[in-house]
């Protein structure tokens, strides 16, 4: 029988809203033999995701999503199999927590100015982690019945041009590929589809991911639809990347992303996980 992967996910370390404990219960669950946890720019939550998957016998791969700026665009950057207490790394991820502190009271600044008072105390009580981020600030204007979801608060509220965007400039992408090759990990775009980027750009981007040191490529995700899917699978084919896949799983709140259930890497793309730098599958 083939292993389950899922490769892309986060708990309340960063922006998601099981522990690390409840998030590997799930995982349990639903039949995920391999799973990577990928908190937003931490790894502070590693350790347990390693203890809690051993008790399960889950293979536990450790990893980090890291925010980066290429060419005035945010995007994320997906670091797998990496050395979780490597100095370069840990350094790295600190400075992009501090930007994070910065942005939180920046965006609760603008709420305010907004109408939306006492956002970032709001947003507060949903993070259980070390970093207040943006999903933390949706979640507090659902509860106030600002928003009905956390789609409609993305789309009126926290992306450019709406009144909570703040602009900032996060990693680069050389810096952030040097942390994970530092750490012996293994560079991926995650949900490429997700970031609307022109034919042009999104070939700009790949380009220069693979000129600095980056192999692989999320072409199953929970955001990318089947079509998406198949248009990401044919860049990670001309670039000869490799293909990874993940649910960019959150929490139960989030209907339309589920752990386990991720599609079939379309052939002839070759997995992640038959990368030689890939860690062996635990014995069954």
């Amino acid at each position: 029988m083939s292993m389950k992967y899922d490769l892309h996910m986060h708990s309340t370390v960063s922006d998601g809203t099981l522990s690390v404990d409840d998030l590997v219960s799930e995982v349990a669950k639903a039949g995920v033999d391999c799973m990577a946890l990928t908190d937003h720019d931490t790894v502070d939550g590693i350790e347990a995701a390693l203890q809690a998957c051993d008790d399960k016998a889950i293979q536990c791969i450790p990893g980090v999503e890291i925010s980066i700026t290429w060419n005035g665009q945010v995007i994320h950057i997906l670091g797998l199999n990496i050395n979780h207490n490597n100095n370069k790394l840990k350094h790295g991820l600190n400075k992009l927590l501090e930007f994070r502190k910065w942005r939180a009271e920046a965006i609760a600044n603008k709420l305010g100015k907004a109408g939306i008072p006492d956002a970032l105390a709001g947003a507060a009580r949903y993070a259980k982690g070390s970093l207040i981020g943006r999903m933390h600030f949706a979640r507090f204007l659902v509860e106030q019945g600002i928003c009905a979801d956390i789609r409609s608060v993305f789309k009126k509220y926290l992306v450019r041009g709406k009144p909570g965007h703040v602009t900032g400039e996060w990693a680069s992408l050389e810096d952030a590929l040097s942390w994970i090759r530092d750490a012996g990990g293994i560079a991926a775009i995650a949900h490429p589809a997700r970031y609307r980027l022109t034919a042009t750009r999104l070939r700009a981007l790949i380009e220069d991911f693979s000129e600095a040191g980056g192999s692989a490529y999320e072409v199953v995700s929970g955001s990318h639809n089947d079509n998406e899917i198949r248009s990401m699978a044919g860049y990670c084919d001309k670039y000869q990347l490799y293909a990874t896949a993940g649910s960019d799983y959150h929490g139960p709140e989030n209907q339309w992303l589920h752990l386990g259930r991720l599609p079939t890497i379309p052939e002839p793309l070759v997995p992640v996980w038959q990368h030689p730098d890939w860690p062996a599958p635990l014995a069954s």
